[in-house]
């Protein structure tokens, strides 16, 4: 509903944007003064990742991406450090960059990726660990990925798609290129190489796809999963399976239809532990992320935390295997948990208020490596030795940034919803903050909707939390119902529903901040992507509370989408069915379609979509833009050539950033938003 403006609150906000404009215009700041970070800034953050430590536990690898205007988009390479903390440097400079290094056994070489040809695919290649320029090891027919040293260091395993056959590499040369749809893949498989001689060895073939693999820690078995195809949306129908390192002796150990990953030998080689979004029966998905062990030879699957309530997104077992370390997703943390091998409680490892991710374990050096990112740090490397102490930091890429840029201050914060139950989420707040005063509100739902916003969420360029707070915005990103880490009891309250409480949870997180006297309630907007922007799509048709509203990526239409989109696994238990079924649930399909009730939106909303999206397809965008037009609502869509779900080259998320703040700072203050260009467009030559 709309609420008149109050000349007091006409009055706080003319104060607020008169403050901010002051602290992020013309003004010159002081010699060495932190300053407001623009949307540049934020393309330009780099990031850090895939730690690796050495045999003897003295040094660090770590990919490190940045921004490459020029080419627009980012390149990676591999830069190493001593693991405490000195002698950082950069080991790889290739044009195309290069990704995932991993050390040899015996500490000598190197391994990595990279595509160091003109139109080749990607190879393994190595190098000397001291330095100096790698060597090709594989000449495949196809891109290689996912590489692994045996443990004597006689072989790296590497995945790859099949090769197209002549004839269709013939005909795709001939633009005579008409393709089936969704049969139009190649199967991926495992090989190996032998480091000595560079020969390869097929491991698997047949009609099925290995969609990941780890070898056991004495080298002589695989874990790994394999599905009927690389698609995406057939990923439930994959299966765990163990067999002999050269690829013989094959035992599938899981028959179900959910989708398990992160299969991995225990030690001793006798039991083999998966995740799943699933329970101790693996008979449905769509719960948090569990923890399971089955025998490598078949039998019963053991779940082995069934009363956490947490999302177990990832584990590894301990040196000697009597235990595993577990990821846990927590609500607005990720930390390290432990449990015991034979199942029981979770232990806390270490956490706070971070995320937690990237994590290798190196049970030779009883250490694990993994990137730490808070509301001071996109993610530098740090280190933690198993059994005890406090984790350290290894990496200090984003040491000054404090010093650089003036960073919002985070808060987790709780509301209660509309049925009494907690709710969880972060509040940034505006760079100028001052007690008494109410400040304009964005609202950012997050994507999935099956996961939840962390510690950390303001170094994303996609939603550029410190621009708007140095805006005069207060930033809200609430883990309504539906996101992970919370139970599965919040977690499935889209079943047979899909808004059910979630939107309700958002619009009662608004009026907590209202009533504690934070927000200027006629001054707000709201914006997501994917599932953030289906949640869009609802408010703007369920409230006409919001000034200005981008939804990014979102589904107007539930019926259209359920086919349009490379996956459906989740929306079956969202509406009870599906839509082509006899007696199909038609009417919670469509009774849960922001289409549906699009006569009722007059919030400004512009869409935003990735015209190759596969996840949610630009027809989803089309659909609500052409509804909220034919309502006489100002409305823009704007489509991106070229990109996928999540926009990748950089002038289009620069593009993203300026549209969306220029609609917001229309609707919402009434100022006019200046556009951030490319740095190579302020740069060019101009004679």
């Amino acid at each position: 509903m709309k609420h008149p403006t109050s000349p007091l609150q006409v009055t706080a906000l003319a104060c607020v944007l008169a403050v901010v404009a002051a602290s992020t215009g013309n003004t010159v700041l002081a010699q060495g003064a932190p300053r407001a970070m623009t949307v540049v800034d934020l393309i330009d953050m780099p990031s850090v990742g895939d730690p690796q430590l050495s045999p003897d536990g003295s040094r660090v690898l770590y990919v490190r991406t940045a921004a490459d205007w020029r080419k627009n988009g980012t390149v990676s390479h591999i830069w190493r450090i001593g693991a405490d903390g000195t002698g950082d440097l950069q080991l790889t400079t290739g044009v195309s960059g290069e990704s995932s290094p991993r050390w040899s056994p015996d500490g000598s070489l190197i391994a990595f990726v990279a595509d160091r040809s003109e139109d080749g695919p990607r190879q393994v290649f190595l190098m000397p660990a001291s330095g100096g320029e790698g060597r090709s090891l594989t000449t495949h027919a196809t891109a290689v990925g996912d590489i692994q040293w045996s443990p004597e260091g006689a072989w790296i395993y590497f995945t790859a798609p099949e090769d197209r056959t002549a004839e269709e590499k013939a005909k795709e040369k001939a633009k005579d290129d008409v393709f089936a749809y969704d049969e139009n893949y190649q199967q991926v498989h495992l090989w190996r190489v032998a480091v000595a001689t560079g020969k390869e060895e097929r491991l698997t073939q047949g009609d099925f796809s290995v969609l990941g693999y780890n070898l056991s820690r004495d080298g002589t078995m695989i874990a790994h999963h394999r599905a009927p195809d690389p698609l995406y949306g057939d990923f439930e129908k994959g299966e765990v399976w163990v067999m002999r390192a050269d690829g013989s002796g094959a035992v599938q150990l899981t028959h179900n239809g959910v989708t398990e990953g992160g299969a991995e030998l225990s030690p001793d080689n006798r039991w083999v532990l998966f995740t799943a979004d699933s329970r101790s029966d693996l008979g449905e998905s769509y719960y948090n992320s569990n923890l399971f062990v089955v025998p490598a030879t078949g039998g019963e699957t053991r779940e082995l935390a069934p009363e956490s309530g947490l999302g177990l997104d990832g584990a590894t077992w301990s040196a000697d295997g009597s235990r595993l370390y577990v990821m846990a997703n927590t609500g607005v943390r990720e930390e390290m948990y432990a449990v015991p091998a034979a199942g029981g409680s979770l232990t806390k490892v270490f956490g706070g208020d971070a995320t937690v991710g990237s994590v290798s374990f190196f049970p030779k050096q009883g250490r694990f490596l993994f990137t730490r990112r808070t509301s001071a740090s996109p993610g530098d490397v740090w280190t933690w030795r198993a059994g005890g102490g406090e984790p350290a930091q290894v990496t200090h890429v984003f040491d000054d940034l404090a010093s650089r840029f003036r960073i919002p201050p985070e808060e987790a914060i709780q509301w209660k919803g509309r049925d009494g139950v907690t709710v969880e989420g972060l509040l940034y707040y505006p760079l100028d903050y001052r007690e008494g005063t109410r400040f304009p509100l964005v609202v950012q739902t997050h994507g999935g909707p099956a996961s939840s916003d962390h510690f950390g969420g303001a170094w994303s360029s996609s939603n550029y939390v410190p621009v708007l707070t140095s805006l005069g915005y207060f930033v809200l990103k609430p883990n309504y119902r539906g996101s992970t880490g919370y139970g599965d009891a919040f977690l499935r309250d889209m079943v047979d529903h899909y808004y059910h409480e979630a939107h309700l949870d958002v619009m009662a997180g608004v009026d907590a901040l209202i009533q504690r006297g934070l927000v200027d309630s006629d001054h707000m907007a709201a914006m997501g992507w994917s599932a953030g922007g289906h949640m869009t799509d609802k408010l703007i048709t369920f409230t006409d509370r919001f000034k200005a509203a981008s939804s990014g990526a979102g589904a107007a239409n539930w019926i259209s989408m359920y086919a349009q989109s490379d996956v459906r696994t989740y929306r079956t238990p969202w509406f009870g069915g599906t839509p082509w079924e006899k007696n199909a649930p038609i009417d919670v399909y469509w009774d849960n379609s922001p289409l549906k009730y699009v006569s009722n939106v007059k919030t400004p909303t512009i869409f935003l979509v990735g015209q190759q999206d596969p996840r949610v397809p630009m027809p989803q965008s089309v659909e609500m833009w052409r509804g909220v037009k034919a309502q006489g609502v100002p409305t823009h869509l704007y489509v991106a050539p070229r990109e996928p779900h999540g926009w990748r080259e950089l002038r289009h998320r620069l593009f993203k950033a300026n549209v969306e703040l220029d609609w917001f700072e229309k609707w919402v203050t009434g100022r006019t938003w200046t556009w951030e260009k490319a740095p190579v467009e302020e740069t060019a030559p101009t004679g």
